[in-house]
């Protein structure tokens, strides 16, 4: 192939690397059903530009709502303004045998590194019992102060619905007794239609200890 050909070959390939970066970025917010039809569809070329125009659609769509919606202007402009910065440290709570053995009653989680105090002593790695990492992210809405009904966070919204996650990683262990709090940032904001979605990370440290129990990425829907 001529030197002319081989370069011509190479700008395609970097601009179909340019176009696929733009995706990257996008695509991972959009619903599951999607993204597979987006991801099986990033083979072949021809579909880029449908994709970059269905994207440069759906952000029009998002400014209009925006724009309508005076309540949810209200909340975006007030979360956007702290966007990436820490916006709330949780009091401490006690992670206490009991609220162990409770959690296990509920979950059937009942193995004996979480439930039985004398073996744990003597075998565990921890010489105590531990608390179940499903009971850390069980505690988030308590630790972030979310649930509590005088201390509304979003009192413009007429319904906030808990999502899901994005990802969930438990570093290190509780073990019964300590104490742990909950340190919260927003990562994320997406406009929808009638509503908004808030991304936070959450991390979960334990009292006197660099270590850290927990670290979450919530995801809330607010509808207006």
């Amino acid at each position: 192939m001529s030197l002319k050909g081989n370069l011509k070959k190479k700008g395609a390939r970097v601009e179909e690397a340019s176009l696929m970066g733009r995706l990257e970025s996008t695509i991972r917010h959009l619903p599951t059903s999607l993204n597979e039809r987006v991801v099986n569809s990033l083979s072949a070329p021809s579909y880029l530009a449908h994709y970059l125009h269905f994207f440069d659609s759906e952000a029009r769509q998002q400014q209009d709502y925006l724009k309508q919606c005076e309540p949810l202007r209200k909340v975006y402009s007030r979360l956007y303004d702290v966007l990436g910065q820490e916006t709330s440290v949780g009091d401490w709570f006690e992670v206490s045998q009991d609220c162990i053995d409770q959690f296990a009653e509920i979950t059937g989680d009942r193995q004996w590194i979480h439930v039985d105090p004398a073996r744990a002593k003597k075998e565990s790695p921890f010489r105590t019992t531990i608390g179940q990492g499903f009971l850390t992210l069980a505690l988030l809405p308590l630790l972030t102060k979310s649930v509590e009904p005088e201390q509304q966070l979003y009192p413009e919204a007429k319904m906030v619905v808990n999502y899901g996650l994005n990802r969930v990683h438990f570093p290190f262990p509780v073990k019964s007794g300590k104490q742990i709090r909950a340190r919260s940032r927003i990562i994320s904001l997406i406009p929808m239609k009638r509503g908004l979605e808030i991304v936070r990370e959450v991390t979960v440290e334990i009292e006197n200890s660099s270590r850290i129990a927990c670290v979450a990425e919530p995801i809330v829907r607010l509808y207006f």
